[in-house]
């Protein structure tokens, strides 16, 4: 694996960078997040228009750009550093992982070209209301009724879930626990029997959603892969997003401590910038060596996650440990720069006039979302227990 950025990879970056301190700068972020939906349909529409980021994964031949985990990840880091509003996440790493994980050609001919042009949006939804992110949170469930399939269920935390315009929903056989008995379904976001409402949280700047389906009739066109045989498929798809989660905090991390030295350096007391004072280096210091590790932990989960989707099975198979060590470190990362970057910018850090305060949110609920810190080490313990058992 080559753990250096190329030449093009480094162009995006630097495009992306430029692109969003244009359209995401604190004011956008702001305005964006009044509102319902949670994003400017114009600046979306630039981003599709201009950009093309949200056909980075959508192979060549369904209209996309072909290209791979890593430049995702590229994007997403500066994403996550200007807290960027727009239905990026729940489109690119929930729709289209699960697109290209679990739907047939028909289907990826079907939504694929539409989310490349930017004229479709996407999500997952799979988690019940007791609060679980394994397999074991999808509590929905489904039966046939002749060709037909007809589901039964509430869903929470779904990212863009009041908005998106296609939704993946998991559901399961009844009776069924863990992997066993689950299918994935596309569901057009105006079908009989969905009702979707907002679910404020604390985090104003991604929104979420609770799902209701109620004898929610699909042929059998809709399901994806085989029938009851999907949590193996929905297990890869939620390691993906976890990626793209720890990408974004990644991005967060390092911006919420540029944020803090920056006022630090302009910070007077005693007569010189706090900046100066020792216990603020040392707390510096600290947020700069875990935002370091995080980088090589996202960007080595991402090559992992290329090979994933499209490489070699023997380096595939190292995604579960690799999607848990990068959420779980950069979900603790996040969270720990942005509290020290609260403390130092003092009493004003939880005021409305500054920012600090928004990436605090934003990493307190990207931590719990796709499991907390501690939920992924129990994972990777587990993961490294079955490798010892197996040997």
């Amino acid at each position: 694996m080559e753990f250096s950025l190329s030449d093009e990879q480094q162009m995006i970056r630097d495009t992306a960078a430029a692109f969003l301190a244009e359209v995401s700068d604190s004011a956008a972020v702001r305005q964006a997040m009044a509102t319902e939906a949670g994003y400017l349909p114009e600046t979306w529409q630039r981003l599709c228009a201009e950009m093309y980021w949200q056909a980075i994964l959508v192979p060549e031949e369904f209209g996309g750009l072909g290209l791979g985990y890593v430049e995702l990840a590229v994007v997403l880091e500066q994403m996550g550093a200007r807290l960027l509003c727009a239905p990026f996440f729940s489109t690119v790493c929930l729709g289209v992982n699960a697109l290209l994980v679990a739907g047939d050609n028909a289907q990826k001919a079907q939504y694929l070209p539409a989310i490349a042009e930017g004229s479709l949006t996407a999500t997952l939804a799979y988690t019940g209301p007791a609060g679980r992110w394994d397999l074991d949170a999808v509590s929905a469930t489904w039966r046939r009724d002749g060709d037909d399939y007809v589901l039964d269920g509430d869903y929470r935390y779904v990212p863009d879930g009041h908005t998106a315009d296609l939704i993946i929903v998991a559901a399961r056989e009844a009776g069924s626990s863990g992997a066993a008995g689950i299918s994935l379904f596309a569901v057009p976001a105006d079908s009989a029997g969905l009702s979707r409402s907002w679910l404020p949280t604390m985090d104003q700047t991604r929104k979420q959603a609770s799902l209701q389906v109620q004898a929610l009739r699909l042929p059998a066109t809709a399901r994806m892969g085989a029938e009851a045989q999907a949590g193996a498929a929905l297990q890869k798809i939620i390691q993906l997003a976890q990626i793209g989660i720890a990408a974004e905090q990644m991005g967060g991390a390092r911006a919420v401590l540029d944020q803090a030295v920056a006022y630090t350096r302009e910070r007077v007391q005693f007569g010189r910038s706090i900046a100066s004072f020792q216990a603020i280096k040392h707390k510096a210091a600290d947020m700069m060596l875990k935002a370091e590790v995080s980088l090589s932990a996202v960007y080595y989960a991402a090559c992992v996650a290329q090979e994933a989707l499209f490489g070699a099975a023997s380096i595939a198979a190292e995604l579960p440990e690799a999607a848990s060590m990068a959420k779980a470190y950069c979900s603790d990362t996040y969270f720990f720069n942005a509290g020290n970057a609260l403390q130092m910018h003092g009493g004003v850090g939880f005021t409305w006039e500054y920012d600090v305060h928004l990436y605090f949110k934003r990493a307190k609920s990207t931590e719990t979302f796709l499991g907390t810190g501690a939920y992924h080490r129990e994972r990777i313990a587990s993961l490294l227990l079955d490798g010892e058992d197996a040997a």
